[in-house]
């Protein structure tokens, strides 16, 4: 775990590489020779980074905008835009359209112009405005971690013949259990239990819990009418119904209900 967390938040040394745009100014504000990670503003560039994270993180757009300005302005686009990039997955909620955002306004910065001059650190400052607006969320770093720290207290269990006191949120993960429907014809344990066309269909093609709209329910209907199976009404229905919003994996079983192939 510690491993992971130092190499995405460690900078400085042993961290990412100096590196300055080389057309950009020597100088700083002051007409001081920068340092190797320097700004113009006379600020450590890796400070500036991680405070343009945090702002996104807090939703601090005036701050953002000015972090994303500075590191543009002083040669250092490159490290701006990786660090966008991170952020949009590292601390947004996912779905959030500002990561295709933030890639195109990248693409303008440094394809169609140039990252240093004003209209690339325009793109930079409406990056960084778009980021601190969407929905903040560390939802995925901490599936991450959790997830890894599952693994870990599952297999330090298993040497000691023990039951894991944290465990995968699937738990025991084998027919017969909570996810069954998992294991339809496009599994091994699926297809060896006779589960075909029919039980996917039936079970494991539904959504939800918002359903399949008008249209797509009656193609769905009309395919399984045309299929070689010969579905009943009930399964029909069951097969377009949205999946129960407390009980997403509760599925019934049908008495007619047989494996068969699909063409």
């Amino acid at each position: 775990m510690a491993d992971d967390e130092s190499r995405q938040a460690t900078f400085g040394a042993g961290g990412e590489l100096s590196e300055r745009d080389p057309d950009a100014d020597g100088a700083n504000d002051f007409g001081e020779p920068k340092e190797a990670d320097e700004t113009d503003g006379g600020f450590n560039r890796y400070a500036v980074s991680s405070l343009l994270q945090k702002a996104v993180r807090r939703s601090d757009e005036e701050v953002a905008a000015w972090a994303a300005w500075e590191l543009a302005r002083s040669g250092f686009a490159w490290n701006l835009w990786d660090r966008l990039h991170l952020y949009v997955v590292e601390d947004l909620r996912a779905g959030q359209e500002v990561a295709l955002l933030v890639e195109r306004y990248e693409e303008l910065a440094t394809e169609r112009w140039e990252p240093a001059e004003w209209r690339g650190r325009i793109c930079a400052v409406h990056a960084a405005l778009a980021c601190a607006r969407a929905t903040s969320s560390r939802e995925s770093p901490n599936a991450d971690e959790f997830f890894r720290n599952a693994a870990e207290a599952r297999a330090e269990a298993h040497e000691r013949g023990e039951e894991p006191s944290i465990d995968f949120p699937v738990g025991e993960f084998e027919p017969g259990g909570e996810y069954d429907v998992a294991f339809d014809k496009h599994t091994g344990e699926g297809s060896r239990l006779g589960r075909g066309g029919e039980f996917f269909k039936t079970h494991g093609a539904r959504v939800g819990p918002e359903g399949e709209d008008d249209q797509s329910a009656r193609w769905q209907r009309l395919n399984m009418a045309l299929h070689e199976v010969d579905f009943s009404e009930e399964q029909i229905e069951h097969a377009i119904d949205p999946v129960d919003s407390d009980e997403k994996w509760e599925e019934p079983s049908f008495e007619d209900e047989r494996g068969s192939d699909d063409p």
